[in-house]
C-alpha cells in the first residue's frame, strides 16, 4: 500500500495525466488543428484510445477517494455537492457563483437525493440573459456534464426541474462494510483546529440549580462533538469566583469560624451561610463596612484573606463535582479570577487605541454597530463583567490560540456578548471570516405550568434535588417493568442511572435549544416516542439480537470482511442509507450548533431499525423448538452498523447505554 505522501504524488501524476489527455481529446474533435492531418479512421481510432485511457484514470481515482480514505466514513452529501458541483460549473461557466443545493429525498420512490440547484439557477440568470429560461434545460445540461464518479447509478429529472438522484447500491454496501471493519470514524479534517467551550458557570457559594443544567449539559455534548470530529477541545468553566459578595462573606466567616486559618470550617450548607451573611450585610451597617474592607484586602491579596476565600471555593466545588459527576462532565475550572491580574493590560490596549471615553466617571467602549456602550472601568475604579469577559477572550485568543470559541449560555446574555465579540473585532483581535468566535444561546426551562420552573414554595430548583429525583423515578419505572427481577443489583443500578440522567439529557437536548421547554419527568421517562427511554431499550434490544443467536464479535467481525451487506429489500436499502447519512448530521450541527437535529436523526435511525427488523428476518428459528435455523448474516451487519452508529450518537450526547436493561 501506498505511504500518504506517496498516494498524493501518484494521484497529482493522474490529474495531470488527465489534464493532458483531455486537452488532446479536445484538439482531435478538431482536425483542422492538426498538422498533417491524419486519415479520419486513424483519428477516430486515436480518439477512442485516448478516451478508454482517460476513464480508465478517472475510474482509479474514484476508487482510490473510495478505498484510500482511510477508514473515514465518507460524507455522502458531501461528495455529491462535488460532483454536482462539477457538473453545474460545467453547465453555466458565466456564473460566478452558481447555487449549489443538494439534500436527501423525502419521497423514496424518486430517488435518494435531490439537486434542485437547476430551479434557484433560472432564477439568477433570468436578469443577466434578459429572457425566461427553463429551469428544465439548465437540469439536462447538468445532467449531461455530471463527472464520471463512483455514487451515482442515475440522475432523471422530475417536475419543472428537480434533478432525482439514485445512488449504486454496491457503493453503498461497500462503505457500510468499510463502517464495519473500521468502526465509525469522522471524516479526514483538513487541519486540526483548537475550539474553547465555556459552559456550565456556576457561581461560588451559591448551588447549581436548573438554570446551569442546560449550559452544562448542552456545552459537554458540544464539546464531544468536535472531539469526535479530531478537534482539540478545551472544555472552560467560567465560575463566578471574585467579586464584592466575597467580601461579606469572609466577614460572616471570620466571624462565625474565627480558627478557620488553622482549621477547615465545617460549612455543611453552603446556601444558608450565603444568605446568612447577606442577611448581615442588608441589615448591619457595621457589618457592611467591614465587607467592603475585606473586598480590598482580598484584592491585595492578603494571605489570610486568600485562605477565607480559597475555604469557600472548595466547598462550593465539591458541591458542584457532586453534579458533574452524576452527568459525567469534564471540565477545567477557569473563573473569573484567573483573569484579574489580565484586565489592566486589556483596559490599557483599548486606551492606547484611543478606543476608551469617559462617562460620568466611567471609561466605556462603544462598538460599531452597537447601541450598547461596554462599561471597561466603573467609577470608583473597579472593573466588571464586561472588563472580565474582554480579558478572558483576550486569552482565548492569543495564550489559547484558539480557532474556535463557543459561549453556551442563556440567550438572555446574547446582546452582551455581541457587544464584546464587537469590541474584540474592532481593536484587531480576530477576523471573523478566520477565526469563530459565537455565542450557543439557549431558552429557559419551564414547568409544567409552562412558568419558570421552581419549586412548590417558588424556589429555585436545586439541580442535586433535580438529579436525586430523577433516579428515584427511573428506579420506579425499572421495577414497574420487573426488571428487578431479572437484573441482578448491579445491573439494576446500572440502568437506573442510565435511565434517569439520560432522559435527563436527551429530553434537554432533543428540543431545538434556542426555545424554552416544559420539564417533566412523566414525559422524559416515556419509553414510546422520541425519548431517551425508548431509545436505550431498543439499543439494548438491537444488541441483544447476536447475543441470542449466539453470534460472538470475532464471528460478526469475521463476516465484515468476508460477506456482502446485500441491500435487495427495500428496507434493507432504506436502513443503509440512514445509517450513512450520520457524518451529514454531524457536519450541519458543526455548522449551526443545534444538537436536537442528532436527537431526530437517532430517533429515525431507531424507527427505520423497527421498520427493517419487522419487514426481514435476521434470525430464523423452528416455530416448534425455538432453534435457530437459519441466520442471514448480512442482515446480523446491518444490525451491528446500526448499533455501532446508535452508540456514537449516545456518546456525543453523553448518554451512558447499558447492556441489559
Amino acid at each position: 500500500m501506498l505511504s500518504l505522501g506517496k498516494r498524493e504524488q501518484a494521484r497529482a501524476s493522474h490529474e495531470r495525466e488527465i489534464r493532458s489527455l483531455s486537452a488532446e481529446i479536445e484538439s482531435l474533435k478538431n482536425p483542422q488543428s492538426l498538422s498533417p492531418s491524419p486519415r479520419l479512421d486513424e483519428l477516430r481510432d486515436e480518439n477512442t484510445k485516448l478516451k478508454y485511457r482517460l476513464n480508465i484514470l478517472k475510474r482509479g481515482l474514484q476508487e482510490e477517494s473510495t478505498t484510500h480514505c482511510g477508514k473515514s466514513m465518507m460524507n455522502i452529501n458531501l461528495r455529491l455537492q462535488e460532483i454536482f458541483g462539477e457538473a453545474i460549473r460545467a453547465s453555466c461557466p458565466e456564473l460566478d457563483n452558481p447555487p449549489l443545493s443538494v439534500a436527501p429525498n423525502q419521497q423514496a420512490k424518486f430517488g435518494d437525493y435531490q439537486c434542485n440547484s437547476a430551479m434557484a439557477m433560472a432564477q439568477v440568470r433570468l436578469p443577466t440573459k434578459g429572457m425566461k429560461i427553463n429551469p428544465r434545460e439548465i437540469a439536462e445540461k447538468i445532467i449531461q456534464n455530471l463527472p464520471d464518479n463512483e455514487l451515482i447509478q442515475k440522475a432523471e429529472i422530475a417536475g419543472p426541474g428537480f434533478i432525482n438522484i439514485h445512488l449504486k447500491r454496491t457503493i453503498v454496501s461497500k462503505l457500510l462494510s468499510n463502517l464495519l471493519i473500521n468502526g465509525v470514524q469522522p471524516p479526514p479534517l483538513a487541519s486540526r483546529k483548537k475550539v474553547v467551550v465555556d459552559f456550565s458557570s456556576p457561581n461560588i457559594a451559591k448551588e447549581m440549580h436548573v438554570g446551569h443544567l442546560r449550559s452544562t449539559i448542552i456545552g459537554e455534548s458540544m464539546s464531544r462533538l468536535f472531539e469526535f470530529l479530531g478537534y482539540d477541545v478545551v472544555r472552560l468553566n467560567h465560575v463566578g469566583d471574585w467579586g464584592t459578595q466575597f467580601g461579606m462573606l469572609i466577614a460572616h466567616l471570620q466571624d462565625k469560624f474565627p480558627d478557620y486559618r488553622t482549621s477547615s470550617p465545617p460549612i455543611g450548607d453552603l446556601q444558608a451561610f450565603y444568605k446568612e451573611s447577606k442577611k448581615r450585610f442588608d441589615e448591619e451597617e457595621d457589618f457592611k463596612k467591614r465587607a467592603y474592607q475585606c473586598v480590598v484586602r482580598l484584592q491585595s491579596k492578603e494571605p489570610d484573606f486568600i485562605k477565607g476565600w480559597n475555604l469557600i471555593c472548595d466547598v462550593s466545588r465539591r458541591e458542584f463535582q457532586k453534579v458533574y459527576d452524576c452527568l459525567d462532565i469534564q471540565i477545567v475550572e477557569r473563573g473569573e479570577s484567573f483573569y484579574q491580574d489580565m484586565m489592566t493590560k486589556v483596559v490599557k490596549e483599548f486606551e492606547e487605541k484611543g478606543l476608551v471615553e469617559l462617562d460620568e466617571g466611567r471609561k466605556i467602549v462603544f462598538a460599531p454597530g452597537q447601541s450598547i456602550p461596554l462599561t471597561v472601568v466603573k467609577s470608583d475604579g473597579g472593573y466588571t463583567y464586561d472588563t472580565s469577559d474582554l480579558a478572558a477572550l483576550h486569552h482565548r485568543l492569543f495564550t489559547e490560540k484558539a480557532d474556535i470559541i463557543i459561549y453556551v449560555t442563556d440567550s438572555g446574555q446574547a446582546t452582551h456578548f455581541q457587544v464584546v465579540f464587537a469590541a474584540a473585532q474592532m481593536i484587531g483581535w480576530y477576523n471573523p471570516q478566520v477565526t469563530r468566535v459565537e455565542h450557543a444561546g439557549f431558552g429557559v426551562v419551564l414547568g409544567e405550568d409552562k412558568k419558570k420552573f421552581k419549586t412548590r414554595s417558588g424556589d429555585t430548583v436545586r439541580l442535586m434535588d433535580l438529579l436525586e429525583e430523577g433516579l428515584k423515578r427511573s428506579m420506579d419505572k425499572l421495577k414497574e417493568k420487573e426488571r428487578d427481577k431479572v437484573l441482578t443489583p448491579e445491573e439494576l443500578t446500572k440502568a437506573q442511572r442510565s435511565v434517569a440522567f439520560g432522559c435527563i439529557k436527551y429530553a434537554d437536548l432533543s428540543h431545538n435549544r434556542i426555545n424554552d421547554y416544559v420539564f417533566s419527568f412523566d414525559k422524559m421517562l416515556d419509553d414510546r416516542g422520541n425519548t431517551a427511554a425508548y431509545l436505550l431499550y431498543a439499543f439494548t434490544r438491537i444488541r441483544s439480537i447476536a447475543r441470542l443467536a449466539n453470534i460472538d464479535e470475532a464471528t460478526l467481525r469475521k463476516a465484515a470482511e468476508t460477506s456482502e451487506v446485500l441491500l435487495d429489500h427495500e428496507k434493507e436499502w432504506k436502513l443503509g442509507k440512514c445509517i450513512l447519512r450520520f457524518p451529514e448530521i454531524l457536519q450541519k450541527i458543526l455548522d449551526d450548533l443545534l444538537l436536537h437535529t442528532l436527537c431526530d436523526y437517532l430517533y429515525e435511525l431507531a424507527t427505520t431499525f423497527t421498520e427493517f427488523y419487522d419487514s426481514c428476518y435476521c434470525v430464523e428459528k423452528d416455530r416448534q423448538t425455538g432453534e435457530v435455523v437459519k441466520i442471514n448474516m448480512w442482515r446480523m451487519l446491518l444490525c451491528e452498523a446500526t448499533a455501532a452508529i446508535m452508540a456514537k450518537c449516545f456518546d456525543i450526547l453523553g448518554i451512558n447505554p447499558v447492556g441489559r436493561m
